[in-house]
């Protein structure tokens, strides 16, 4: 099955400046802005949240 445009992978960095990243996929008809998500940074020891880049 081929990888529909719909649903991007998009990258999530950390918001706590430590440069941690997760990936992950999103749809763009349901959310067309920028992604932020609530996950945890190892690096920071805590929850962050965390903002797509593109």
């Amino acid at each position: 099955m081929a990888r529909s445009t719909t649903r991007p992978v998009v990258r999530l960095r950390s918001t706590a400046g430590t440069g941690v990243t997760y990936v992950t996929r999103k749809n763009r008809l349901n959310d067309p802005d920028r992604l932020v998500l609530r996950k945890y940074d190892p690096v920071a020891g805590d929850h962050v949240p965390f903002r797509e880049e593109r």
